[in-house]
């Protein structure tokens, strides 16, 4: 064991190889240092542990894994083949160009974020942002925080912190990654009393559950999923009735995020924002990058007074958003004067748009290129859908690409994990043992990279 830790290269003389030299030009010699005795610690282990030796060439490859496992950046571009439009895993929303057109000058430069130039005094951060939602939404008055459970968990703390919510069975929703409605009630210090029943909720059940200790009524969408059958959901204007006969709030978590319906997408059984509002909702809170179309982000929509309260309470800075978040929001918002505008340059709601015949441009151009490359493949009819946990029945007629094999049952899980350790990853479906590309979700530009690499990898 002896005669092999001697073996070992010390770190002087490792800091002098010409490879570990490039390494440090590029990387710095701080982090360089640290990923060699990190790797030799490792091999130490590996000897005790009965291992042998290993060689220069072995030693420096080992430092090289730790090195880009902190240098490099891990957060990166990937081609969604999936059909998902608002891919949670992937990021959900894109932005798109125009977006980004906007950013860059804000990103790059000083910017009047808390400043106001009428006065030439400290400003607020949220007044960018507030005249323009409360135009396109129709609310009195609007404040933005980090996600949508933030700004939940902001409303119940405010308004319902050591007093009673009352909500439906059917709604105590889990919204992703086990975070749950309940969990956000119970970190926001209110007591939440269950009404109804899974499938059915009756006004009554809510007015029989009031008593003196209550704060608010409170609905939660169920975005994420459907039930069908013999139920019962009460309305949002009957809630709304509700709650102001008995001086309660009424407080509707929408989620999903859709502000209003453009015409032409198939969104006629989503609840929006303004529709809710109308209705009755004291507030509304839902979620900026799924059906809204921007970046992530909760927004708190409702009566002005109750935004006020929201505004000045201490938690609200540490839950408010960022310069890059305002301008994105900014920007997506803006695009909500004009359809014409959203239905072309906000991703999201382009894809949706899209018609089979675009569908089936784009699968054809993938075919011929894969054609030229001597790959076969057919198109085959696929249902995409929206994602995000949004639009749960929503089955979107489309169109995929299916890579034809020799029946390797191997064959298709492999090329699809090859293609998932590309410098740009590609994400296809994996289904009864071959890989689809829905190309709802695929760019005209991503085509030709798309052949070229499973080209390559089949190769």
């Amino acid at each position: 064991m002896k005669e092999e830790m001697k073996k070992i290269p010390g770190v002087d003389k490792l800091l002098n190889n010409n490879e570990i030299k490039e390494l440090i030009d590029h990387y710095g010699v701080e982090l360089v240092t640290f990923s060699i005795r990190k790797a030799l610690d490792e091999i130490r282990k590996n000897i005790l542990a009965g291992d042998k030796a290993i060689d220069l060439d072995e030693i420096i490859s080992q430092i090289k894994i730790v090195i880009r496992s902190i240098g490099d950046k891990s957060l990166i571009e990937v081609i969604n083949g999936t059909g998902i439009v608002l891919h949670t895993n992937l990021g959900r929303a894109l932005l798109g160009d125009h977006i980004l057109d906007e950013l860059k000058p804000i990103v790059s430069n000083y910017s009047n974020l808390e400043f106001d130039l009428k006065t030439g005094h400290r400003g607020q951060r949220n007044s960018h942002i507030s005249e323009l939602m409360k135009f396109v939404t129709k609310a009195e008055d609007a404040v933005v925080v980090n996600n949508n459970a933030a700004a939940v968990m902001l409303i119940l703390k405010t308004f319902a912190e050591g007093k009673e919510v009352i909500i439906s069975r059917g709604e105590l929703i889990e919204i992703g990654g086990s975070f749950r409605i309940p969990e956000i009630m119970k970190a926001s210090g209110c007591k939440m009393i269950e009404v109804g029943a899974t499938n059915r909720t009756k006004l009554s059940d809510y007015e029989n559950a009031i008593t003196e200790d209550t704060a608010l009524i409170f609905k939660a969408h169920k975005s994420n999923y459907y039930i069908d059958g013999f139920t019962e959901e009460v309305e949002l204007s009957d809630l709304s009735d509700l709650a102001k006969k008995h001086d309660l709030l009424f407080i509707y978590d929408l989620g999903s995020g859709l502000l209003r319906k453009p015409e032409g997408l198939p969104l006629e059984y989503e609840p929006d924002v303004r529709s809710s509002l109308k209705a009755g909702c004291d507030i509304v809170s839902f979620s900026g990058d799924k059906l809204l179309g921007g970046p992530q982000a909760g927004i708190i929509a409702g009566r002005s007074d109750l935004i006020r309260e929201i505004a000045k309470d201490p938690m609200m800075r540490a839950l408010r958003v960022g310069k890059m978040t305002i301008a994105a929001l900014s920007a997506v918002m803006r695009f909500y004067l004009n359809d014409k505008d959203l239905l072309t340059k906000i991703p999201i709601f382009e894809m949706l748009n899209r018609k089979i015949n675009n569908l089936e441009k784009l699968a054809e151009r993938l075919v011929s290129e894969l054609e030229k490359l001597n790959i076969r493949s057919t198109i085959i009819e696929s249902k995409a859908q929206c994602g995000g946990g949004t639009l749960p029945q929503l089955k979107i007629d489309s169109l995929a690409v299916k890579i034809i094999h020799d029946g390797n049952k191997n064959f298709a899980k492999k090329l699809h994990a090859k293609l998932l350790g590309l410098d740009k990853p590609i994400l296809g479906i994996l289904r009864e043992g071959d890989l689809l590309f829905d190309v709802l979700t695929v760019k005209e530009k991503e085509i030709k990279y798309i052949a070229e690499n499973l080209n390559s990898i089949i190769s």
